[in-house]
């Protein structure tokens, strides 16, 4: 080609690619031995010229190749480059990948328990780190010139989100920020806000798959494509499963014509059943070998429980599967010993390795956080390099962790948010099924779902079909965020700066379109009270009659629930323990024997007002031997004790055989027993004067004998609606606007009552404040100034230290948690007080948990372990008591040790020299041993 260009064409060619070979793109592009993608490269190029960058693209597409490049770009230019991710797993493979590029010497860890070559010119950390180098005015920050943040749609997270905006927020001007996101639909919106904060941000969107994802259903012995075959966008889903639907829904018909004989419906029955046993759902063995023989392992499936990852493992052995050859187990071997080979023998069978090591051999492993670090991080090493061929993983391991296979399997599309069983989301089965296609590998990755009693083909159809979710702020301000902006810039400048939030900005963007829709309703209004005028008289008075006779209806109703509420509750504050009850409704209606009254002033739970506004809640024994917490709802009228019973000293609510002894006595004792009815009361309607007034009223007014009354009534009705409507509309936008600085102004002046603030200074109480980062901060610092701590051992002070961090995963547990006695227990308790009065103090100031302000109550379910462990007790007896999973345990304790630094570095608040930044040292040590101190970085 080049013969046919002119001389000066030809030298204007050659100087374009001597321009080209002069970039620091060019000089990276060689590093790599494949060829960058036109996402990538326009996104390099926008960083060389100087501009920040969004990055949106699909998981698995290499997106990270682009905060790659700003390494580069630092290192080129002799500046810093801190690499931020959402968690310290990721953190960890991220420093052995760029270690391993750019060598050791030049990149450095930081994480809450890890630190390796921090001055070095490339930083990988954790989000929070960097939140907190911020905050401090960290040395670390200078030369600073490119920050890499991975996972940026995590600001989306409702607990540890804000974290992202405040970073993006309080970066210098110099610093260039490269955000790195999966696909979401408002990436648009998220880059114009970045164009705001950060100064000129190119967006870089990309929903090109490199593996393309193909999507199947398996039921019975059958994989069926999810969708049909076909051209276009629109893909119609595969008849068969439709069909398959329909089939399982529809009743069989058998039975209902008596005429036809028994021989004839035996034959529908014998037909029906032959068809449904084509269709159903695959055990864990199956699945791994019907995936075996269609070449689609290595293979993760992800079930949304811990128990459930490891149950499949076992089911896995005890089928006799093994996916990995002699060669194979001998490799696993030797990988496994050298890695683990740091932990001691004793603790070994305590961790359960040899059966877990039993499952690697065979090339099966589960992954979830309820695991060991260093036995999860084995598993993601083994993966990749394809000696285990199947993982069952909870959710957890499709956050950023590079572990691609060539198929996901999803068992179920339901899961436990927290609080209830829930439909997956759109966005959450991209990010699962994102893992399924290993580029440079695989042609194509699959995900399979396989086939549930119930399952709708179409709505998993709409799952596969939505490629993006939007991304939604999560930022609040929080009590150490306003004393760290309050000492840096002023309670004015403050304000100003958190109104910059991506949360204040689409607040602002929505009120747009609210604006509009009230100007649409008060057009309507206009019609609608024209249609409702009567020629008798004024309607809209009369139509304001009819509504207070309603509201007053209503109103009567309720105060008969309250009342028949409120002596429910005097019912139950009379209980005792050893009261023989029967409970008159709910999921545990029958006899019960109360253990403990469950009184207001014995409160257990973190949430605000919950067993104030809703009474006692009894903890019982059922009949059925269960022991639990029960709630006001299952006690709709009063109970009384039916008999009085002895409950036995040596009673513990946890052992089987105990619930079982008690239970049996209880229903020998009191089976026979039958509870009085509740009589009914008489309706406070019948008697109200306010109600026969206004019915006086409505029948003696114009409008009431008109013949077209209901007509003009339903227009009232519709103008009523409407102007509420209307309100509530108008109140949402005096709501969204200014509520960030809303919320700050609170925080502020609680602050201020509490002498952590006086104007734009901050006090002594401040600065230790704003040290202390967590859910609990204010708390933290109210103990440290009450000197809670002052006289505990080091392992007392870690038992109070768990109670800023540790929060249980089940919500409501009957049984009050094992506590460390003396000292210890007594600043527990003081720590609850104090908790108790800032709550009182956050209600006056209308600081509001809900909104993810505030500070929830102090959880002493890891107390006993952390103090035990800090006492040098063996992990056996530890874990053997505290009833949680080895990993559970280490990140635990992890966090406490994060605390107690923190606790240790808060200044003084007094001029006599404290002994908890002393013991808070002895206990980080007396924690930071065995398994908790195995670290497997690089």
């Amino acid at each position: 080609m080049t013969e046919d260009l002119s001389p000066a064409e030809r030298y204007a060619a050659s100087r374009v690619r001597a321009a080209e070979q002069a970039t620091a793109l060019a000089s990276f592009r060689e590093m790599y031995d494949f060829g960058l993608d036109p996402f990538q490269i326009e996104a390099c190029q926008a960083l060389e010229a100087g501009k920040g960058v969004l990055v949106a693209a699909p998981t698995g597409s290499g997106k990270t190749i682009v905060g790659e490049f700003a390494v580069h770009l630092a290192l080129r230019h002799g500046k810093k480059c801190f690499y931020t991710t959402p968690i310290k797993a990721l953190s960890n493979q991220k420093y052995a990948d760029l270690a391993k590029r750019y060598g050791a010497d030049k990149v450095g860890l930081l994480t809450g328990d890890n630190s390796v070559n921090s001055d070095a010119p490339v930083v990988v950390m954790t989000t929070e780190v960097l939140r907190n180098m911020l905050y401090a005015g960290s040395q670390a920050l200078l030369g600073l010139g490119h920050v890499v943040m991975d996972e940026v749609h995590y600001l989306s997270d409702r607990f540890r989100g804000a974290v992202w905006e405040e970073v993006i927020i309080h970066l210098p001007e110099s610093v260039t920020l490269v955000s790195l996101s999966a696909t979401v639909s408002n990436a648009e919106e998220f880059g114009d806000w970045l164009d705001t904060v950060r100064g000129d941000t190119a967006v870089i969107v990309s929903e090109h798959r490199p593996v393309p994802l193909f999507q199947h259903v398996l039921a019975g012995r059958r994989v069926y494509d999810l969708f049909e075959e076909g051209e276009g966008q629109k893909k119609a889903v595969n008849p068969d499963l439709t069909r398959m639907a329909r089939m399982e829904s529809s009743r069989p018909t058998w039975g209902r014509d008596k005429r036809r004989g028994r021989g004839v419906r035996e034959a529908d029955r014998e037909r029906e059943r032959r068809q449904r046993t084509r269709v159903w759902t695959p055990g864990r063995p199956e699945v791994i070998e019907r995936l075996d023989a269609d070449g689609l392992l290595p293979a993760i499936t992800f079930i949304f429980s811990r128990a459930g990852c490891e149950a499949a493992v076992q089911q896995c052995l005890y089928a006799g599967l093994r996916l990995n050859d002699d060669e194979a187990r001998a490799r696993v071997r030797a990988i496994v010993e050298e890695r683990t080979s740091s932990i001691p023998t004793e603790d070994l069978h305590v961790l359960g390795y040899y059966e877990w090591l039993e499952g690697l051999e065979r090339g099966i492993a589960a992954h979830h956080a309820g695991m060991l670090p260093t036995f999860k991080e084995v598993v993601e090493d083994l993966f990749v390099r394809g000696l285990v061929k199947a993982v069952f993983a909870t959710e957890t391991l499709a956050l950023g962790i590079n572990m691609p296979a060539r198929s996901v399997v999803l068992e179920k599309l339901v899961k436990w948010n927290g609080e209830q069983h829930a439909d997956i989301t759109p966005g959450e089965y991209t990010q699962l099924t994102g893992r399924a296609g290993r580029r440079g590998i695989d042609v194509e990755g699959h995900a399979v779902v396989l086939w549930q009693r119930g399952m709708n083909p179409e709505h998993l159809a709409g799952l596969a079909g939505t490629r993006t979710y939007p991304l939604r702020s999560s930022f609040r301000p929080s009590y150490n965020m306003a004393v760290n902006l309050v000492e840096q810039f002023g309670r004015h400048r403050s304000r100003e700066l958190l109104e910059t939030s991506f949360a204040q900005f689409q607040a602002d963007r929505s009120v747009v379109g609210i604006s509009r829709q009230v100007q649409r309703n008060e057009e309507g209004l206009e019609g609608y009270k024209e249609s409702m005028t009567c020629h008798l008289g004024d309607f809209e008075e009369y139509a304001r009659l009819r509504r207070q006779l309603k509201d007053r209806e209503t109103e009567l109703a309720r105060q008969g629930v309250s009342q028949r509420r409120a002596a429910a509750s005097t019912a139950l504050e009379k209980l005792k323990p050893g009261d023989v009850i029967h409970v008159p409704t709910g999921k545990y209606a029958g006899l019960a024997l109360v253990l403990d009254p469950g009184l207001p002033a014995g409160r257990s739970n973190g949430h605000r007002g919950f067993d104030h506004h809703d009474g006692p809640r009894p903890v019982v024994l059922t009949a059925e031997r269960q022991v639990k917490r029960l709630a006001a709802m299952d006690f709709p009228v009063p109970v009384e004790a039916l008999e009085r019973m002895r409950i036995p000293k040596s009673f513990n609510a946890r052992s089987p055989q105990s619930r079982r002894d008690l239970a049996s006595a209880l229903r020998t004792k009191a089976g026979h027993l039958v509870p009085e009815r509740h009589r009914k009361q008489r309706a406070a309607a019948a008697d109200d004067r306010e109600l026969a007034r206004l019915r006086a009223e409505i029948r003696a007014h114009p409008c009431h004998g008109c013949a077209e009354r209901e007509d003009h009534a339903r227009w009232a009705e519709r103008y009523h609606r409407l102007v509420r409507d209307t309100t509530q509309l108008e109140r949402r936008i005096e709501g969204r606007t200014n509520t960030i600085a809303r919320t700050f102004d609170r925080i502020v002046a609680l602050l201020t009552e509490l002498d952590y603030l006086r104007g734009d200074e901050v006090t002594g109480n401040g600065k230790r404040l704003a040290r202390l980062y967590g859910e609990l901060d204010l708390l933290a610092s109210e103990c440290l100034r009450a000197g809670v701590w002052e006289d505990l051992s080091p392992a007392e002070l870690a038992a109070c230290a768990s109670a800023l961090v540790y929060e249980a995963r089940a919500a409501d547990d009957a049984t009050a948690p094992k506590l460390p006695s003396g000292r210890a227990k007594a600043a527990l308790g003081e720590m609850v007080r104090i908790w108790g009065r800032l709550d009182a103090l956050e209600e006056d100031f209308k600081i509001n948990q809900t909104e993810g302000v505030g500070q929830r109550e102090p959880d002493l379910g890891f107390a006993w372990a952390a103090y035990t462990w800090a006492s040098g007790a063996g992990l056996d007896e530890v874990l053997r008591e505290a009833e949680m999973p080895a990993g559970d345990f280490v990140r635990w304790c992890k966090q406490v040790i994060d605390v107690l630094g923190q606790i240790a570095a808060a200044p003084a608040s007094g001029e006599a020299p404290s002994t908890v930044a002393k013991n808070a040292r002895r206990a980080v040590d007396g924690l930071l041993r065995g398994v908790v101190a195995y670290s497997s970085v690089g």
